[in-house]
Order: structure tokens, then C-alpha cells, then sequence
């Protein structure tokens, strides 16, 4: 029996992404970040419009997507409750946030340097990639406090230890355990339970 409800959000898994950007004083901002989905060579970010990495995205127009493994929970963890927002919004200081200027050395993740835009990469990520920005919406409600951010990749960096063998160009999905955000929870992926034919990595041979 299907039960008519009403959620309060609608996280039914997507993967968990600290995205890197740049203050105007230089300094990089990390912020966890739990709604984003790819196609092709972008990615539309769900954002709160009134957040730090928000503010860069518009005057910057570049970031970094690092995609964290499941191992890095702790450290996305330590990211919770801060902004590099200051002084604190009134809405975040009601919830528990404060100010942390040093997000890198407070998640204890390592700054390296991006190749073709100015944010760092995270180091420790698995899956590390430069973009820019292309579009900016409204996303929700009117006033909306959303924002939908669409970004193309530049650059991609890839750790070769989730490489397919034998392949440069591909990812492992069996190598590649990504932390997700379900319904606010932090989550792992299990083992593949089916082979799939909607959208095969490689073509299947051509029968002659």
C-alpha cells in the first residue's frame, strides 16, 4: 500500500561535494554541499543564495567540485555548522553556525593548487573538478532563498587508484565508493546488483 505524505525534503541520495571557492581576500572557502547532479560536462548546484560559496560563485565565477570517498566523512563532518560568512548571518547563528576562516586546517584536508582556475582542489578527494560558471536561477519559492547553479568542467583530476585498468579515461564504479547525502544522513554505496543497458560505459561489439 502506497500512503499519500508530505516530505520535508526530498534527498533520496546525491552525492556529497565540497566545493572550494575564492574570498575577496584571497583566502579559499570549503563548504560541504549536498544537492548536485552532472550531465555531460556540467553540473547544477542547489545552493542557499545567502551562503559564502554563493557570493564567490556570482563575483568569482569559478569553483571546485571535490567529490569526497566514503573515508572522508569525518572530515566533511568537521565542515558542519561553519560559514566563512562574517559576521554571521542572523538565520545561521540560530542554528549553531560560526565563523571559521581556516576550513581547510579546521577539516584537517590539504589546499593544492588548481590548474586552470584560482580556488584550490582538495587534495585528499578522489575526484577533484575545476569549473565555471555558466547560469544562475532562482530555484523555488518566490522570494526564493535557492539558487540553482549551473557549472561547466574545465578540468577533471582524477585519482588513478579508481581508474578502470587499462583505461585512462574512465572511472571504476567498483572502485569508486562516493559519500552520499540520503535524507540528511551520511551514506555509503554497496555493491553493484545488476549490470545495467540504459547508458553502457562501452558500446557492445558490432556482430558481423
Amino acid at each position: 500500500m502506497h500512503k499519500i505524505v508530505e516530505p520535508k525534503i526530498f534527498y533520496f541520495g546525491t552525492p556529497v561535494v565540497l566545493i572550494s571557492t575564492l574570498n575577496e581576500d584571497n583566502s579559499v572557502n570549503l563548504a560541504p554541499i549536498s544537492s548536485a547532479w552532472s550531465l555531460h560536462q556540467s553540473f547544477m548546484l542547489g545552493i542557499s543564495n545567502r551562503s559564502q560559496t554563493v557570493q564567490n560563485l556570482l563575483r568569482e565565477r569559478e569553483c571546485v567540485l571535490n567529490l569526497p570517498s566514503v573515508d572522508l566523512v569525518h572530515a566533511v563532518d568537521r565542515l558542519a555548522l561553519l560559514t566563512g560568512r562574517n559576521p554571521v548571518p542572523d538565520y545561521k547563528v540560530r542554528q549553531g553556525y560560526r565563523y571559521e576562516p581556516d576550513k581547510f586546517g579546521t577539516a584537517q584536508l590539504t589546499q593544492t593548487p588548481s590548474d586552470i582556475v584560482k580556488p584550490s582542489c582538495v587534495k585528499e578527494c578522489p575526484v577533484q573538478l575545476e569549473a565555471i560558471v555558466k547560469h544562475v536561477h532562482d530555484f523555488g519559492e518566490d522570494p526564493s532563498t535557492l539558487a540553482a547553479i549551473e557549472v561547466k568542467i574545465v578540468k577533471s583530476h582524477i585519482n588513478e587508484q579508481i581508474l578502470m585498468d587499462g583505461e585512462e579515461n574512465y572511472i571504476d564504479p567498483d572502485k569508486w565508493n562516493p559519500l552520499i547525502m540520503n535524507f540528511c544522513e551520511f551514506y555509503g554505496i554497496g555493491a553493484k546488483v545488476h549490470p545495467s543497458r540504459l547508458a553502457p560505459v562501452f558500446a557492445p561489439p558490432v556482430r558481423q
